[in-house]
């Protein structure tokens, strides 16, 4: 019977487990053995430290499984004892999952300086104690591991906001054999990231705003999905044969992947880009992405319809250009753009398309900024468009004049309009 007790007060969250310890007696011995020690900030201060340092203090320290601050715990020089005390007692064989998020009261989240922060213990996740992590989060602190660690049960690895040197992370994911997320944000320490071949079960590595990184090599085979944003990084990607999913943001991403993606990559069926400032003149290659299903491209940058420079439609009115038919689009089912106007370049696109795409089913035309122009909500606020409610209603006319004829039945087309509220106050 204690032992089916002492399961229920397990499965309980934080919270209640306490509840209940306070109103039995039974209750009151599992809770020192509680498997999953979660803790969110409400207010960050002595008190919540001294709520932390209480429960961890009466905890046995058997059976911890997983220790997460989820709302990051407030970092000075004073917070820095209860923290390695705190880690010294959650940090077991036993433990499988570890987040720790750290905020600091004096350093800007995106300033690459690292002179207050904390300093995180490596030495705890080797003897075996990191041989049962499978989870390690870490936020705003150093990782400087200078001896070998156990990580042979690690399967994600998120680093955020986290000093740690190449060579410290080639360290650590030579011992993590059986890695299958990678997630390096802001990590400004790093210039070279070399993916292993032994990492034979990575499927996910996401890079982003890694500002002093210049290369990115991957030898890890069954690399399924890769997410990056960073400028001027020299990609080592190798036949990437198993990856299908694949998305990029910096200057020049629709260059690169035009010009060196479809050989690279080859079976790729997801990719998404998005390129700010780029002035697009993309080559034409023989290699193509012969198995893409979903494309998405976001040029992006401080544009807006009322400064385009573009010739309207309606302002010439001649025979509509045809664009060369290299092939047709067979599997193409899904087309959406956003920022829609009445320009004669984009009326030509979006007839070549509904003309060369025999398998289509939606064709979305959004005359608005997107998602965040026409709220529904309570408030009703709408973003306010200006002299783009004269361009909307232009691109209204355009589709309904040269468009909306040559949309055959077996197609669905959205049109996406300003609505009432923007005509009010614009």
């Amino acid at each position: 019977m204690q032992d089916i007790w002492s399961h229920i007060h397990s499965l309980m969250p934080l919270r209640d487990a306490a509840r209940a310890a306070c109103v039995s007696r039974a209750f009151r011995s599992f809770w020192r053995y509680h498997p999953n020690l979660i803790f969110r900030i409400e207010t960050p201060d002595l008190n919540f430290i001294k709520k932390v340092d209480c429960i961890l203090k009466n905890h046995s320290g058997i059976g911890i499984k997983s220790l997460r601050f989820e709302s990051g715990i407030f970092y000075n020089a004073s917070t820095s004892y209860y923290l390695d005390s705190w880690l010294q007692i959650a940090v077991t064989p036993s433990i499988e999952e570890l987040t720790l998020g750290i905020l600091s009261y004096n350093t800007n989240y995106f300033d690459s300086k690292y002179d207050d922060e904390y300093n995180f213990p490596c030495s705890l996740l080797s003897d075996g104690r990191g041989s049962s992590m499978r989870h390690l989060y870490l936020s705003r602190c150093s990782f400087h591991p200078t001896i070998n660690l156990e990580l042979r049960n690690l399967t994600r690895l998120h680093l955020a906001f986290v000093h740690i040197t190449g060579n410290e992370l080639g360290c650590v994911l030579s011992n993590s054999c059986a890695l299958e997320r990678l997630e390096l944000n802001y990590c400004y320490g790093i210039i070279c990231v070399k993916i292993p071949c032994l990492l034979q079960r990575l499927s996910h590595l996401e890079v982003f705003e890694c500002r002093m990184l210049q290369v990115i090599e991957n030898s890890a085979p069954n690399l399924g999905s890769f997410h990056f944003g960073i400028n001027h990084v020299q990609l080592l990607l190798g036949e990437s044969l198993q990856m299908k999913s694949l998305s990029m943001c910096y200057p020049g991403a629709v260059y690169y992947a035009c010009a060196e993606l479809p050989s690279n990559v080859p079976n790729l069926e997801t990719l998404t880009i998005g390129s700010p400032h780029e002035m697009v003149d993309t080559p034409m290659l023989p290699s193509k992405f012969l198995h893409l299903k979903c494309l998405t491209i976001s040029l992006v940058g401080m544009v807006s319809q009322e400064r385009m420079g573009h010739v309207s439609i309606f302002g010439d009115t001649l025979q509509l250009r045809q664009m060369p038919e290299h092939h047709r689009h067979g599997n193409l089912q899904s087309v959406k753009i956003t920022g829609f106007c009445s320009a004669k370049s984009l009326i030509e696109l979006t007839c070549y398309i509904l003309d060369n795409t025999t398998s289509l089913k939606c064709l979305t035309l959004d005359t608005t900024r997107g998602v965040s122009s026409c709220s529904t909500g309570e408030h009703k606020k709408c973003f306010p468009i200006g002299k783009m409610l004269t361009e909307a209603n232009r691109a209204v006319l355009a589709i309904e004049t040269f468009i909306e004829r040559k949309v055959p039945s077996t197609v669905k087309l959205a049109v996406t309009k300003p609505c009432s509220r923007c005509h009010v106050k614009s």
